[in-house]
């Protein structure tokens, strides 16, 4: 396993009313301590993630568990849709998504999202809760068939070496550790660029664009994150700018 390192504090955050607002739906602790009690989060006590201070100096985390609209309070009222007022979405390492949050997906992408899609086969980190634990990451992406509806795979190549390496992508050096490999299986599905040594796609998809990558090490250790999340910067910066 990759050792875990602490991480710098984010430098120059400007006021939370001036960061764009990303989604986030993700089974990974970014947002809370995989450990935090619900009455220290909503008491306020508990801590905040490396992860979650590195991207909320950049931008406003609005946390989603759903992508798919859901009824109203009142029979009166419309539904709600989580994704009406989001441009930029990120889906990490999610615990799978319902058909109607596969929908729903393609129908923002398409619509002129930004998303960036992360799903690693082979997670890294260490997590101290057990298997079948709800709050415990997926340990390997399930892959949902939105994927193949833009015209992707995502393959896992069981003989690499567990170790990181880094591939060139969008001026940076994206670190990565038992990624998969993505191929275009349907080309006139969407118009995609595979990049990463094969651990990235980014696709036009209607009016959207979709940045698939097929690993999280970034979001899972602290020493691969770059000074003060830079790393984290980069990719998402990469995916919404």
């Amino acid at each position: 396993m990759l050792s875990l390192t602490g991480c710098g504090t984010a430098p120059g955050e400007t006021a939370a009313a001036d960061r764009p607002v990303i989604g986030l739906m993700t089974s990974l602790p970014l947002y809370w301590p995989e450990d935090a009690a619900l009455d220290d989060i909503a008491a306020g006590r508990a801590s905040l993630p490396w992860q979650r201070r590195a991207i909320e100096a950049r931008y406003r985390v609005l946390p989603l568990d759903t992508l798919a609209s859901v009824p109203a309070l009142t029979p009166e009222d419309p539904e709600v849709d989580p994704l009406a007022e989001i441009t930029r979405l990120a889906v990490i390492q999610p615990r799978g998504l319902s058909p109607a949050d596969n929908v729903a997906l393609d129908d923002w992408v398409r619509g002129g999202g930004r998303l960036l899609l992360a799903l690693d086969p082979a997670l890294t980190g260490e997590y101290d809760l057990p298997i079948g634990d709800p709050r415990r990451p997926v340990d390997g992406a399930l892959i949902p068939p939105v994927v193949a509806r833009w015209g992707l795979a995502v393959r896992f190549d069981e003989t690499q070496r567990p170790e990181v390496v880094r591939a060139s992508y969008a001026a940076m050096e994206l670190p990565l550790a038992l990624p998969g490999i993505i191929s275009v299986t349907d080309p006139a599905a969407a118009d995609c660029t595979i990049a990463a040594q094969g651990a990235v796609a980014t696709c036009r998809v209607g009016e959207g664009r979709v940045t698939l990558i097929a690993d999280a090490a970034l979001l899972e250790h602290p020493e691969l994150a770059g000074e003060n999340g830079d790393s984290i910067a980069a990719l998402l910066a990469a995916a919404f700018d």
